[in-house]
């Protein structure tokens, strides 16, 4: 049995985050399995919960802009993007800044970002110190789990998971920041037009 804690018990999993440890948390979208993203042992953990091939970089959630533009390429596009949506269901693909290791990124030069969706997800990233790698909980190419019986079926050597619900029940919408042109990557809650009205 994996231990649950309250979403007010977030010292103690933050300090299982910062002794490399994975955790499995709700997001707004769907429940989400995570690691901090300054521990090559944590990302290596991760891939382990996860089952998931190697060559696939995480989405990276942040606590807020500030943390975003502590490892990522800020232009004015992504900004607006980040003041309209920011916390909400979008994940941004922008450049990473240059001082990422490359196992972050996988080796490429973008990564995609969320901005926590919760307070208590928020907390968390500033009591571990570190941006977290969050990916959906299950093992990779199966379905998202929707609860937390099956999160404890799919991940059972996870370290801890956060008590609580989702609400979209829909992975978010992906946005490339990167080209000239903004290119919807995936489909989600918030749609192409909402972006080009912005």
């Amino acid at each position: 049995m994996i231990k649950r804690y309250k979403q007010n018990e977030v010292d103690k999993l933050a300090e299982i985050l910062k002794h490399d440890g994975v955790i499995s948390v709700p997001t707004d979208t769907v429940y989400g399995v995570c690691a901090r993203i300054n521990s090559v042992k944590a990302h290596d953990r991760l891939i382990e919960v996860k089952n998931r091939p190697t060559n696939k970089a995480f989405p990276i959630m942040c606590a807020d802009e500030k943390q975003i533009k502590s490892i990522a390429i800020v232009d004015e596009k992504a900004e607006k993007l980040i003041h309209a949506f920011m916390p909400g269901p979008i994940t941004l693909i922008l450049k990473k800044n240059n001082k990422i290791p490359d196992y972050v990124s996988n080796g490429k030069d973008t990564i995609a970002i969320r901005m926590a969706t919760s307070k208590a997800l928020e907390n968390l990233i500033k009591r571990t110190e570190s941006p977290i790698f969050m990916t959906s909980a299950n093992q990779s190419g199966k379905p998202t789990c929707t609860n937390l019986k099956e999160i404890e079926n799919a991940c059972p050597t996870l370290d801890g998971m956060m008590e609580g619900t989702v609400v979209f029940g829909e992975a978010s919408t992906i946005v490339d920041c990167t080209l000239e042109e903004i290119q919807i990557l995936r489909s989600g809650p918030i749609s192409m037009k909402q972006i080009k009205k912005l």
